[in-house]
């Protein structure tokens, strides 16, 4: 399809820079098919389901992954290096975007952490060679360091790596240290956050419980390649970037099990529903997952168990906004943005969220 097609205008200042407080105070848009979006707030979602639907969240924990460095030859000549990990190959290996990508080969060396790359002095270094080139400003590291003593030394020099939307608006602070990381946050990789997931809070957490709503939490490790625009005119030529995920078979059970009973499978964000997706067979049974995946949803798409999406109000042109008109229609997907827009709903990561509930194709 045109990428055209999922354009629209969206105005600057309609890109939240903070989060609501409380997480569950923001605007919830509901949509389901044939119907007008309606205006509720995420602490009403227990009156939006049924006894019965199971909530699925992504339990993805993210990691501090932006690292500066300096590259060094032997013939001398030191160079900034920005780095920014999004997929793990090994235990000493990971795979990164870097600026300036041109200024690197394969066996350079780099040391992150290094005095007079951006970073403060006493912290350690890291030091990685360029083990191999990608299209795209995409290499792969090997660093000297690996598994734990790696992730330790990740978490010592690394940065949260904040959306460049919000990024390039404002300095990263304490404050997101605490608000980019979900309530179920708990295994460490991600990139990005499960960002519909933010808006739940312990207490909310609590009430869906006592309104019947199932709970299932699997992990997908979301990837740099989610801030990457489409630069193609054709979604056929635009390349998802992997990422890593697990379902485990007590959650794969869990999930068949409350749909052989009627219940709905509710993907809490874009990510807990591209893992499902990827993991379900044609008749819409679940299996458990251990792997990557790269799947790219447009309208065509046949879902075969997910039945309702949590998720924010996404980009012009990205993936994530075709994801959600293939799951709802893209006539009504531009209508309802339209309507967010006009109404004030504030959009992307710290945002306000949606409810939407699968057209039927």
């Amino acid at each position: 399809m045109r990428v055209d097609l999922f354009d629209f205008d969206l105005p600057e200042d309609r890109i939240a820079l903070r989060p609501a407080v409380p997480r569950d105070a923001s605007r919830l848009m509901v949509l389901r098919p044939e119907r007008d979006p309606e205006d509720r707030l995420v602490r009403d979602l227990p009156d939006l389901l049924r006894p019965g639907d199971v909530l699925v969240f992504n339990d993805t924990r993210v990691i501090p992954a932006r690292l500066t460095g300096l590259r060094h030859r032997p013939e001398g000549g030191a160079v900034r290096i920005e780095a920014l990990l999004h997929l793990r190959e090994a235990p000493e290996r990971w795979r990164a975007f870097a600026r300036p990508a041109k200024r690197l080969r394969v066996g350079d060396r780099v040391r992150f952490g290094a005095p007079g790359a951006g970073n403060a002095c006493g912290l350690g270094d890291l030091d990685a060679t360029v083990a191999e080139r990608r299209e795209g400003g995409e290499v792969t590291f090997a660093f000297d360091l690996a598994g734990p003593l790696l992730d330790e030394a990740v978490a010592r020099l690394g940065a949260l790596p904040l959306p460049p939307y919000i990024a390039a608006r404002r300095a990263t602070d304490a404050r997101d240290a605490v608000d980019y990381q979900t309530v179920f946050a708990r295994e460490p990789g991600a990139v990005a956050a499960p960002t519909a997931g933010l808006h739940f809070t312990p207490e909310l957490i609590a009430r869906c419980a006592a309104a019947g709503l199932g709970q299932v939490r699997v992990t997908l490790h979301v990837g740099a390649g989610t801030f990457l625009p489409v630069k193609a005119d054709d979604t056929a030529d635009h390349r998802m970037h992997d990422e890593i995920g697990t379902i485990t078979p007590e959650a794969a059970g869990a999930l068949n099990r409350a749909r052989a009973a009627g219940g709905r499978v509710v993907a809490v964000g874009t990510t807990a529903l591209r893992l499902i997706e990827s993991a379900a067979d044609p008749d819409g049974t679940i299996r458990p997952f251990a792997g990557t995946t790269g799947i790219f949803i447009t309208p065509g798409h046949r879902f075969r168990a997910v039945d309702v999406l949590m998720t924010n109000f996404h980009l012009p042109r990205s993936t994530l906004f075709m994801l959600v008109s293939a799951f709802a229609g893209l006539a009504p997907m531009r209508r309802a943005y339209a309507a967010a827009v006009a109404g004030g709903y504030r959009f992307y990561s710290y945002g306000d969220s949606s409810l939407l509930f699968r057209a039927e194709t």
